[in-house]
């Protein structure tokens, strides 16, 4: 059986690693005034778009996932002609619209398959599963780095199914964004009101990041240190307690709203790969995708892995 796979854009995996397993994206649309840009994971492009002058109206842009039709024909204009199952991995359904669109989406693709495949002689039923990470950016490739070694390793569709269902729960998000007045004016745009003005004006007075967690699709913070790279540097010993530990799967992501030379620079960043390489864990960094840097400010760090229940100690 052909067992494809496809994440959106939010899910930072490097691009080299993406077109490498032929990973589908579902790409997601920015607009910040007449500008433009759908998010297909091009780090050069992200970079780009950092460097220019459209970067410093980011916390007035929005973001618009691809539309249910736009799903609807990627599929049967390529996918169900070149799998037999396919796994679609969305940003959590509690923070995007892109889990919702995929799946009244599959109901559509699910109808209309049958006369295209049977055109391209393919007698095989098509199936489609649209599974909610619970997670978003960095911890998003979590679930997708495991989804390719099984499908690589010959694992049946059910096996598949129930261990990235597993490890869906057992996913850890975390970030610590640099501009907590910037982060207030994102998540004012979509309602959001957990930044309150207080809370951003005194925290960035008193130069204090959060360290915020994301787990089965809710996210608080679970931390408040002053300095950015004291915040970093917390988290990354904490990650290397956690690989100590052990983790459900050999895999430590890591994404940055920048050049990643300037995310290697921190303190504990090179701790951490020390462990990670020790314990055999892989690590995969990437240039934060657009719409999370549109999300969360630049310069923001992301971190994800599986593991079982645990505390965040500051």
């Amino acid at each position: 059986m052909r067992i494809g796979l496809v994440i959106d854009s939010v899910c930072d995996l490097p691009r080299s690693y993406i077109e490498r397993n032929h990973i589908e994206i579902l790409p997601i649309t920015v607009q910040i005034g007449d500008a433009i840009r759908a998010d297909h994971r091009d780090e050069k492009q992200t970079l780009d778009f950092l460097h220019s002058h459209v970067a410093e109206r980011g916390a007035e842009a929005e973001t618009m996932p691809f539309s249910v039709q736009d799903i609807h024909d990627l599929f049967l204009k390529k996918l169900v002609l070149d799998y037999d199952h396919v796994f679609c991995l969305t940003v959590t359904k509690s923070r995007s619209q892109v889990y919702e669109n995929a799946m009244q989406a599959s109901y559509a693709i699910l109808n209309d398959y049958k006369p295209i495949r049977a055109a391209a002689g393919l007698t095989a039923p098509f199936a489609l599963r649209v599974m909610d990470t619970q997670n978003l950016f960095a911890a998003q490739g979590v679930t997708a780095v495991e989804a390719v070694r099984m499908i690589e390793a010959g694992e049946g569709v059910a096996k598949i199914r129930a261990r990235l269902d597993n490890l869906a729960i057992n996913t850890h998000g975390y970030m610590v964004p640099r501009d907590l007045m910037y982060l207030r004016t994102q998540t004012r745009l979509r309602g959001d009101k957990s930044v309150s003005l207080f809370s951003a004006t005194l925290g960035s007075a008193l130069d204090i990041k959060p360290v915020l967690y994301c787990n089965r699709g809710e996210t608080r913070p679970v931390a408040k240190i002053r300095t950015f790279e004291a915040a970093c540097r917390r988290l990354f010993d904490h990650a290397s307690e956690r690989v100590r530990v052990g983790l459900m799967t050999k895999t430590m992501c890591l994404s940055f709203g920048g050049e990643l030379e300037e995310m290697r620079l921190l303190p504990g960043y090179q701790s951490l790969i020390d462990t990670c390489r020790e314990h055999g864990v892989e690590v995969f960094e990437s240039v934060m995708s657009l719409t999370g840097m549109i999300k969360v400010g630049k310069g923001s760090l992301a971190m994800g892995f599986a593991s079982d229940p645990h505390d965040f100690k500051d």
